[in-house]
């Protein structure tokens, strides 16, 4: 199966409801390009006017185990026929016991884990927030995040999330106590230093500065990081850095939190981006690719850190019976079908395609990634970012059947369903290539 394009996008069905869409929705979010979706299935996508696009971008790393899987299909439809909610914090249903159980085993860290369930990747992280803070009871009221990160838009996760100022813009002021440093990019180092001489400075930086400064160290609760930063332009930290990160968490006492929205769930080849790292975290926060498109979140941390006292965090909604046996088919195709071991397969042979196309195309000035979080950033022949190149090639894929989105400022973001295969891989891959010189022609 191959793309295919019968109307030129946007077509007559999809300019109508985009003209709807305009009328009757805040505009608060921005859209890549007019994509009107009216099913997908597997790594496909169809619009309104009959086009089929190949899916490069999950529904935004949702997806993971491909639109509509049957299997996961079929454990809604006999969840929804039970039952469809009764709300977990009141009561008490045996779904969400299996699924923490299941959550327990896949994350990293053999001690006693809990599981807090909530609706989406923000929510976990305002969890993870109240945990922190409410485990060391009001002592240790600060948070350190990191200069780039995306972690929500609500107002706990928003005061950490700082990969673009229109996030911010007129919304302050926000959570006090969240203090930022610089996340380890290493391809625009904002200490412009070089990466292995610089010694982990940024690491240093939070030591020797933030803590020995401003910050004081017995009154941090937490650091807050994305193992590969997912909306400030799929960054991959150097190997060392967490091993670093986790050892200052440890000398003064403060948890290390993880944000595995985007990065979890199989999505970098192992379930969970931190293990590339060989580091355990005291709070793993995970959304996105949980249920295959049903809303929900959860935190998963130490039993012993997992201590809010009752009626001290609750949700309504949070652990849904029907999104939990979502979130188990989810995990049990991930197994079943071994899309762990594929997505390393694929995203090694993608890497090294996008990395002969760099020879070629000097304007993919960087190229990194694990598994199928893939990010190739598009620079000026000043190595700047080149934004308008970025967004003429989004729109050249979209109108040639691939769906790719950005990151960051000028990066192409390449996250597929973990179900892809290598030939689909190369249909997308020979698409992006095929943008990416257009796009340049029309500059």
């Amino acid at each position: 199966m191959k793309p295919n394009i019968v109307v030129p996008p946007p077509g007559p069905k999809s300019m109508e409801i985009v003209k709807k869409d305009s009328e009757l929705l805040m505009q608060s979010f921005a859209r890549w390009y007019p994509l009107v979706v009216k099913r997908a299935y597997g790594v496909w996508v169809e619009d309104v006017d009959g086009n089929v696009y190949l899916d490069f971008n999950s529904g935004i790393a949702v997806t993971n185990v491909g639109h509509a899987h049957p299997k996961v299909v079929q454990a809604i439809k006999e969840q929804a026929e039970k039952y469809l909610h009764y709300s977990l914090t009141d009561f008490l249903y045996e779904e969400p016991v299996k699924l923490a159980e299941k959550l327990s085993k896949i994350t990293p860290g053999a001690f006693p884990k809990k599981v807090f369930y909530t609706n989406s990747g923000t929510e976990s992280i305002e969890a993870a927030i109240k945990t922190a803070r409410g485990h060391f009871r009001g002592t240790r009221p600060y948070i350190i995040a990191f200069a780039g990160s995306f972690h929500g838009r609500t107002y706990g996760s928003l005061s950490l999330t700082s990969s673009k100022p229109v996030q911010r813009r007129h919304l302050g002021p926000l959570l006090p106590g969240v203090y930022h440093a610089p996340y380890p990019y290493c391809y625009r180092c904002p200490f412009k230093q070089r990466y292995p001489e610089c010694n982990m400075w940024c690491v240093d930086f939070i030591e020797e500065w933030m803590l020995k400064k401003y910050v004081p160290p017995e009154e941090v609760a937490a650091v807050v990081i994305e193992p590969i930063a997912g909306e400030g332009g799929y960054i991959v930290p150097p190997p060392e850095f967490f091993k670093r990160l986790r050892e200052l968490a440890d000398k003064y006492g403060f948890l290390l939190i993880v944000d595995e929205v985007q990065s979890g769930m199989g999505r970098t080849g192992k379930w969970f981006a931190i293990e590339h790292f060989g580091v355990t975290p005291d709070i793993i926060a995970v959304a996105k690719g949980i249920a295959s498109g049903l809303p929900l979140g959860a935190i998963i941390g130490k039993a012993e850190v997992m201590d809010l006292p009752p009626g001290s965090h609750a949700s309504t909604f949070g652990g849904n019976p029907v999104s939990c046996a979502a979130a188990l088919a989810t995990i049990q195709v991930i197994e079943e079908e071994k899309l762990l071991e594929n997505a390393t397969r694929v995203g090694e042979y993608a890497m090294k395609r996008l990395r002969e196309m760099q020879t070629e195309i000097p304007a993919i000035g960087d190229v990194r990634g694990k598994g199928l979080m893939i990010g190739a950033e598009l620079v000026t022949e000043k190595g700047e970012p080149h934004i308008k190149l970025l967004q003429l090639t989004l729109d050249t894929a979209f109108k040639k059947g691939l769906l790719v989105i950005g990151a960051g400022q000028s990066t192409i973001r390449i996250a597929p369903p973990l179900t892809i295969t290598q030939e689909q891989m190369e249909t997308g891959l020979s698409i992006l290539e095929e943008s990416i010189k257009e796009a340049q022609r029309k500059l």
